[in-house]
């Protein structure tokens, strides 16, 4: 079923094209969004404003002939022409009232599955071995999986690859180093966890740059290492093991799903990359390294940057992986579209590799690959977020501290209300809370910028928070509970009387077009935002409309519109990865 936005997005085409005389004539993008305000309608168009320069005609008349040709027979009013040359559109009632009923019995709330699914690869996470998972880490693992529940959503094939740092320099420094002051460490003769591991490599570190004997032994152990040798491989698996069950613990209680593919998993591709790219005269020495020089990349000196693809020493670099993870990616998983969500740092990089593996021919028609940046997290005094001794925060102490101070919320306001309940359902209410508060204050902001850290702000009950919508779901829960209503029984014929109703109608049927959108600008905030506001005018139509008290037939389509509500918030919120609760 063609959503509202859609009907009229088509209708405007059709007319458009009768005006011009152009039956072939396409838009770039969508003719028509929602109106910025009320009083202006439920959508608007400024189509006549965009067209009518060049037909050197006044934008005012090219919309009421554009007006004139649409159907009569359409789903909203007879559309206006405002101001300069905007069209307006009303829907109709019985029209918004026939979307709610198709909403009610589909499952997916309206949202249509992918006509032509894709493979989707989404790279998101990857932390780095021997190091713990810190704040920054959080943006790229919620970021990658909200967009990866997206695409599984609308029916593509998602593949949720954690592109981890498992390989290079530092892991000969650091068994290096392990082999001559902690021998104990690989024979299992000492239990050690992921905190030992990083203070070890801090040592290793220093160590290496301090110590020209110490830096010789772990290069050597390097060569060694990528050759093969049989007892660094394992001390070397040992390192991953231990890293790997750390980050488990984070990604089961952040409820995200990875298959690790580190770069160690492309080291036997990267020499092919480097003679390929050799072979097609990409690749010139420069200054003893292997580089590719892309126009458009200058350094800040206004100098060619190069992608450099083999050190002087012959090594490679991140620069190198990338084009054989991206190469793998399109020729071994059949990508139809590789998504990496990264820090905004990272840009560049990416939009060099991007550059050369295009040149390289390994980036087919109809593949797309994507960067996802993001910005900072901020601490509340507007500077990096860290600890109060300068460190950066790590990921398991920011999702503990969150569940703690849930959970301390939680039974205050438990106290005040002298209400009982046991120690495992705060246990556990606090912890789905906490995580769900870190997951939306992230997801709600515009991932483009920085954003504050404030623990206060994300727990918060009212505002733009996880818990402002939970609430509003789990109020739906209490009126069935009240009520004793069986919402999956329940088939309303929707009577919208009430000015409150009929906004949040027309808000619950604009459902299918945000998650449409989102999927073009894998823009999770604007998801968010609908959610919330759909919380509000739940809350406003709860406030002012009575419903288990209200005559028939009001009462039973205004418990089909909290139903709704509730079922659009659920499935609105398992895409940012956050699961409801049914009390509160």
């Amino acid at each position: 079923m063609q959503t509202p936005l859609m009907a009229i997005h088509h209708h405007l085409i059709a007319a458009i094209r009768q005006c011009l005389g152009q039956a072939d004539w396409s838009p770039a993008e969508s003719l028509v969004v929602p109106a910025s305000r009320p009083e202006f309608g439920d959508f608007q168009s400024n189509i006549a404003l965009t067209l009518a320069k060049p037909l050197g005609q006044k934008p005012r008349d090219l919309a009421t002939a554009i007006v004139q040709q649409l159907p009569s027979d359409a789903p909203y009013e007879p559309p206006e022409v405002a101001g300069p040359g905007f069209i307006n559109f009303r829907l109709q009632k019985t029209y918004v009232e026939s979307w709610l009923k198709y909403q009610m019995q589909d499952p997916r709330c309206g949202v249509p599955q992918a006509a032509q699914p894709e493979t989707v690869i989404v790279d998101f996470s990857s932390p780095n071995i021997a190091k713990e998972m810190h704040v920054g880490h959080l943006r790229s693992t919620i970021i990658g999986d909200c967009l990866a529940r997206l695409f599984e959503f609308l029916g593509h094939r998602v593949l949720r690859l954690n592109h981890v740092g498992d390989w290079g320099t530092q892991f000969g420094m650091l068994i290096a180093y392990l082999q001559e002051v902690h021998p104990e460490f690989f024979t299992g003769q000492k239990e050690v966890d992921l905190g030992d591991l990083v203070t070890f490599y801090r040592q290793a570190k220093q160590r290496f740059d301090s110590d020209e004997n110490f830096q010789n032994r772990a290069r050597q152990m390097v060569v060694k290492l990528q050759a093969g040798d049989p007892e660094l491989i394992a001390a070397w698996k040992f390192l991953c093991e231990l890293s790997r069950r750390e980050f488990q613990q984070i990604y089961d209680l952040l409820d995200v799903q990875l298959v690790e593919r580190g770069e160690s998993f492309y080291n036997p591709f990267l020499a092919d990359v480097v003679a390929e790219l050799k072979a097609k005269g990409l690749a010139v020495l420069d200054q003893g390294a292997w580089c590719v020089f892309v126009e458009g990349f200058t350094s800040p000196d206004g100098s060619p940057l190069p992608l450099i693809i083999q050190k002087s020493d012959g090594g490679y670099n991140y620069a190198t992986t990338d084009l054989a993870a991206l190469r793998y990616r399109v020729q071994q998983d059949g990508a139809q579209r590789i998504i990496y969500v990264t820090d905004i740092g990272q840009s560049q990089h990416f939009a060099q590799v991007f550059a050369v593996a295009q040149k390289a021919g390994w980036i087919p028609p109809g593949v797309q690959c994507i960067h996802v940046p993001f910005g900072l997290v901020l601490g509340e005094d507007g500077k990096k977020f860290r600890t109060r001794s300068g460190e950066t925060v790590r990921l398991k102490d920011l999702l503990d501290e969150a569940i703690r101070r849930a959970q301390q919320d939680i039974e205050t306001r438990f106290a005040a209300e002298q209400r009982q309940e046991s120690p495992a359902y705060i246990q556990q209410l606090a912890r789905a809370i906490g995580i769900s508060a870190v997951k939306y204050a992230d997801l709600s902001q515009n991932r483009l910028s920085n954003y504050v850290f404030s623990y206060d702000k994300m727990l918060a009950l009212q505002g733009n928070t996880a818990p402002y919508m939970l609430y509003a779901y789990v109020r739906v829960q209490g009126i069935a509970r009240k009520g004793g209503v069986d919402f999956t029984n329940l088939v309303p014929e929707f009577a919208l009387t009430e000015p409150t109703e009929f906004t949040l109608a027309k808000h619950l049927i604009q459902f299918p077009d945000v998650i449409a959108q989102m999927a073009v600008d894998l823009l999770p905030n604007r998801l968010c935002q609908y959610l919330f506001e759909l919380s509000q005018k739940f809350n406003q139509f709860y406030d002012q409309c009575p419903v288990l008290a209200a005559p028939e037939p009001d009462r039973t389509s205004r418990l089909g519109l909290a139903y709704l509500t509730a079922k659009i918030l659920k499935l609105g919120l398992s895409l940012l990865g956050i699961p409801v609760v049914e009390r509160m």
